[in-house]
């Protein structure tokens, strides 16, 4: 299935990232990697998502390793292959051991993400006071998993089908190791957005301010991109389908997507297929998908707009099944 990132990333590459967002990303994370740079048609979704990545998996009180095995997790969970071979780096860059049982009580709560009536969800592996990085971090890879699965190729690594992955995937975790170890202070990047309230359907980040204040700012600036780029009619449709939706993964045939769009105008149909391919099915959105959506919005930033509003929003409401029983 070719990928619209055939054409997205070159275009994309030659985008300018503001040097502030390009200097901290680059000290932090350790590269300027492809998830973010993704975002980067639509100025505010690259600060907003790194931001809610910087303060929630990369900064706080939670082992990065911690936090690196959920993303992982949460990634085969998806079955994001681009996502499972970063975070599979990721935890060598953070020394993670995954045989332990820590570590795998942590994998199984991850994995039950989408199995809202899963017994771990109420009594989750961590305490009272990790919940908002932990969610945060379960509902971060929600999304990112899903713009991964529409903008990037199968793999970080260039030579993923050879015998020299494991190779390359060894160097890669040297080369964020050290990233990994730099001290970072939390709250750091949230001079890039302005304030906003944090929704109520994110009260599990109510405890850490920092986070709370990251995904308030992150949550406003996606509100807005899917405003300004999808019709009311057609975010209340995405929007209806999510709140029905049991973290089922869709019929691999698209009908169950024709029959969703068939009460929206013809003008509507081509945005409202894509966005809720984005919320439940990403890896189906290629070239032939989008071509009748840039008909209608020819321009980078529509397409990225529409895709992250559809992710955040399935994401964010995942997030609703993952608070603790009180």
């Amino acid at each position: 299935m070719e990928k619209t990132i055939s054409k997205m990333i070159k275009y994309i590459r030659q985008t300018a990232v503001p040097p502030p967002i390009a200097r901290q990303i680059r000290r932090d994370f350790g590269a300027l990697v492809d998830p973010f740079v993704c975002h980067a048609p639509v100025p505010d979704l690259l600060p907003g998502v790194w931001m809610a990545t910087r303060e929630t998996t990369l900064c706080g009180h939670v082992p990065r390793g911690v936090k690196e095995t959920v993303a992982t997790a949460v990634s085969q969970l998806n079955q994001c292959p681009y996502c499972t071979d970063a975070h599979s780096i990721m935890l060598r860059a953070a020394h993670v051991d995954e045989s332990t049982p820590k570590t795998q009580r942590m994998m199984a709560w991850a994995k039950a993400t989408r199995s809202p009536d899963n017994p771990i969800l109420r009594s989750p592996p961590f305490a009272a006071e990790d919940v908002p990085e932990m969610v945060g971090t379960a509902v971060l890879y929600h999304y990112i998993n899903r713009m991964a699965d529409i903008f990037l190729a199968e793999s970080p690594l260039p030579a993923h089908r050879t015998p020299l992955k494991s190779v390359m995937a060894w160097f890669a975790g040297r080369f964020f190791s050290r990233a990994v170890r730099r001290p970072k202070t939390a709250g750091a990047s949230l001079s890039l957005l302005p304030a906003a309230e944090l929704p109520p359907d994110m009260n599990w980040a109510q405890s850490s301010p920092v986070v709370a204040e990251a995904f308030g700012r992150w949550t406003a600036v996606v509100e807005a991109a899917g405003q300004q780029t999808l019709s009311e009619a057609v975010r209340a449709l995405v929007q209806q389908h999510i709140a029905n939706w049991r973290g089922n993964a869709m019929p691999l045939s698209r009908s169950w997507v024709e029959e969703a769009i068939s009460p929206l105008t013809e003008a509507d149909k081509a945005a409202g297929r894509l966005a809720l391919l984005a919320a439940f099915a990403p890896f189906q959105v290629d070239d032939k998908m989008v071509a009748p959506f840039r008909a209608r919005h020819p321009g980078d930033a529509q397409l990225v707009a529409v895709t992250a509003w559809a992710s955040f929003t399935a994401a964010r409401y995942v997030g609703g099944w993952l608070l603790p029983q009180q």
